[in-house]
């Protein structure tokens, strides 16, 4: 009786919480007001000028974690630090369970077995290593036997022959995509997803600037002409093949621009169930710290969203007045805008039906986030990971704040979340590259 109750105390907390949502200035907020269940929801129409915001940089300082610093969760969900790792970024996990971590810098790959209820992996072990900053990890073909792990590196495709439940590479690197782009300046992580029948391979690829300050100008007519042959707001020189999601076969042929416009797509991802792409996405820096909202978003076939010369349908970057008239009113606007420089890193689609771990069934079918948090605000904001709200497969346009607690004081930090996985027994694993940690989070009665 009494655990029922408890059970249903949790739930009726998780909808009060979004029954309050944070809109306009009270959105925008800082680290200060962060705690489970905070809801938010900003939108384009509640966007501050241009000059109504200090420009802030507040680069943080990294810290040991405070004695009695304790992460938060809402109700009923617990939170334990479940193995360490070399600044793990990226998690992905595999069909038999196996979650696979990038040791971005140190240039591995991990792979962790892991047992439905247990709060250490069972053994952590090197898949590969020798790799250029990888990032982005994804299975093919789709289904219960994949034969292929595809690692993005910084500036490459490359794949590893594999079967469920290998703890190694049975085979070296065969190169898929040999250079992503001309350079590897700005942004370095790169991801991969496919679709759902396997024929098209997605690699997102982050610009290689704030916001082109060097790309040279091209007249009107030129610029249109570029857009023909490379897609719609497609950059060049420096930024040719950058701040997009590239489409190719799996072998890397017939290789196009699926969407342009895109700063950084940290995480690229199909949502289950459905043909959908998604990108988590940090926008541009230096117009203020409440603009540009970093965001979360589907991602269209063919569609432009801004960068650099407009953020957030017609609003024009003052650096590139006047450059693209032609693309006002052609930019999509995204579907969940973010608190401003809160830097969202990784996602995943909370999908378990059952397990010791489960989290009740409203959570499912809704997305959580790692926001690495922000360097480049005054406020600071970010340093935690959020539920993106969903309903009946779309989003709403709110998240919540789900597990926070990472920011020491004004000056520092001892986490910095970034990659979200679900596991097999249904806990959601956050890794965290400052402090080198996976976490684990789980619900009390696994899902009733």
């Amino acid at each position: 009786m009494k655990t029922k109750l408890l059970s249903a105390l949790a739930v009726l907390a998780a909808g009060a919480a979004s029954a309050t949502v944070l809109t306009g200035p009270a959105a925008w907020g800082d680290w200060t007001g962060d705690a489970p269940g905070v809801t938010r929801k900003i939108t384009v129409d509640t966007l501050p000028a241009l000059g109504a915001s200090r420009v802030g940089v507040a680069p943080p300082a990294v810290v040991a974690r405070p004695a009695g610093a304790k992460l938060s969760v809402p109700a009923g969900f617990t939170v334990a630090e479940f193995v360490r790792l070399d600044a793990p970024r990226q998690l992905r996990t595999a069909p038999n369970g196996d979650v696979f971590a990038a040791e971005t810098e140190a240039g591995r790959l991990k792979v962790m077995r892991i047992a439905d209820g247990a709060d250490k992996p069972v053994q952590v072990a090197t898949f590969a290593e020798g790799l250029d900053r990888p990032f982005g990890v994804a299975f093919w073909p789709a289904g219960p036997n994949p034969q292929w792990i595809y690692v993005a590196n910084a500036n490459s495709v490359v794949r590893f022959p594999y079967r469920g439940g290998d703890l190694k590479a049975r085979g070296p690197a065969e190169t898929v995509v040999a250079k992503l782009a001309a350079n590897t300046k700005g942004h370095t992580t790169r991801d991969i997803a496919f679709s759902p029948d396997g024929k098209l391979m997605f690699v997102s690829v982050g610009s290689g600037s704030n916001v082109a300050e060097s790309m040279p100008k091209k007249p009107l007519a030129d610029a249109k002409a570029w857009d023909a042959a490379h897609g719609l707001g497609a950059t060049w020189g420096e930024e040719t093949d950058r701040a997009d999601v590239l489409s190719m076969d799996p072998m890397g042929g017939h290789r196009a621009v699926f969407a342009a416009g895109i700063r950084n797509c940290v995480t690229l991802l199909v949502q289950p169930g459905t043909d959908t792409l998604w990108c988590a996405t940090n926008e541009r820096d230096l117009l203020g710290d409440n603009l540009p909202p970093d965001y979360v978003t589907r991602v269209t076939p063919h569609a432009f969203y801004g960068w650099p010369w407009y953020y957030l349908g017609s609003h024009e970057d003052p650096r590139h007045a006047g450059e693209r008239p032609d693309l006002a009113g052609r930019v999509t606007v995204p579907d969940v805008l973010i608190q401003s420089h809160s830097a969202p890193l990784g996602m995943t689609f909370y999908t378990a039906r059952g397990g010791p771990a489960a989290f009740p069934a409203e959570y499912r079918g809704d997305a959580f986030v790692g926001l690495h948090g922000s360097w480049n605000r005054a406020r600071r904001t970010g340093y935690k990971v959020v539920r993106i709200l969903m309903k009946d497969g779309h989003p709403t346009g709110e998240y919540q704040d789900f597990l926070t607690g990472f920011v020491a004081d004004a000056a520092g930090v001892w986490g910095r979340p970034v990659g979200v996985a679900v596991a097999h027994d249904g806990a959601l694993l956050v890794s965290d590259d400052a402090g080198g940690v996976i976490w684990r989070v789980a619900h009390a009665r696994g899902g009733k």
